[in-house]
């Protein structure tokens, strides 16, 4: 986060910067918690990058975990078999973690009821400042497979968890981008989801997915879905948000939703792939 509260979200392999976005203006009596991403884990620039902010003013303690082995039990052929998660606040590192009962607070994991349900997968226990923080999930050695990032809440809402922002591969298949996030609270929110690519070229990446479509759902419901964010028949909306994206080939959804659990599905229109960045704000 820089001195005027913009978010900022880096590629630490090159201390490239991913995301730029300002803040979010107002706090909402409902808001998005336990954030997560699956997408396929590759080496160098694709790696699995996922940015997430605290808000407020108060410390706030969150588990963040990597999983891969335990997909397997989902049918899920091409698992990541040994991750590795590093934990960033701008370019410094700050924690890191191979398998997660080998952390010295491994007990505490635990005792949160988040520890990973596999010996070989990872966990971050951390009180954290308000502020914007990046989580890398690597294969140990360069092994890849598919992988999920994950942030949940330990602590009271009093200090909010929002915006999730993952960038990695955008394979076909199982190896789409498929983030997770929730509405919790007493009334609908309202978010802006969205799914990047062509933009990420003016950040260095080398092979930006060309053309991202992105399909929000409820359960197995289909409740959004949207290619160009300018042809979107909300896209007024969406450029008054102020989170439109900067390339009129990327995708926007700007939807009011009722509490409960989402998934946004990022994939190449046409079967393309390249380096993706899936989003959710609150406006």
């Amino acid at each position: 986060m820089d001195e005027s509260g913009n978010v900022l979200v880096y590629d630490q392999s090159n201390s490239r910067l991913l995301a730029y976005d300002r803040p979010f203006g107002r706090l909402s009596p409902s808001r998005t918690v336990n954030l997560s991403t699956r997408m396929a884990v590759l080496t160098g620039e694709n790696v699995l990058i996922g940015g997430f902010v605290i808000e407020g003013t108060a410390p706030k303690r969150v588990v963040i975990r990597a999983r891969g082995p335990s997909l397997s039990g989902f049918g899920i052929l091409n698992a990541l078999a040994n991750p590795v998660l590093q934990l960033f606040s701008g370019p410094t590192q700050i924690a890191s973690n191979d398998d997660w009962r080998g952390a010295a607070n491994a007990a505490d994991v635990q005792a949160s009821g988040f520890a990973p349900s596999n010996d070989r997968e990872s966990a971050i226990l951390a009180t954290l400042q308000p502020g914007a923080y990046t989580a890398i999930v690597s294969g140990a050695g360069g092994v890849t497979g598919v992988g999920i990032v994950e942030v949940f809440e330990v602590d009271t809402p009093a200090t909010p968890l929002i915006n999730i922002a993952t960038r990695g591969a955008v394979l076909t298949g199982s190896d789409v981008m498929i983030a997770g996030f929730v509405i919790q609270g007493p009334s609908a929110q309202t978010v802006v989801v969205r799914a990047r690519g062509p933009s990420l070229a003016q950040a260095g990446v080398a092979q930006p997915l060309a053309n991202p479509l992105l399909q929000l759902f409820a359960g197995a419901t289909s409740i959004a879905s949207n290619d160009d964010w300018t042809v979107s028949g909300n896209a007024a909306a969406i450029q008054a948000s102020g989170f439109a994206p900067p390339n009129p080939r990327e995708a926007a959804i700007l939807v009011t939703l009722q509490p409960g659990a989402y998934t946004a599905i990022v994939s190449g229109v046409g079967g393309t792939t390249g380096v993706g960045i899936v989003e959710v704000f609150i406006p």
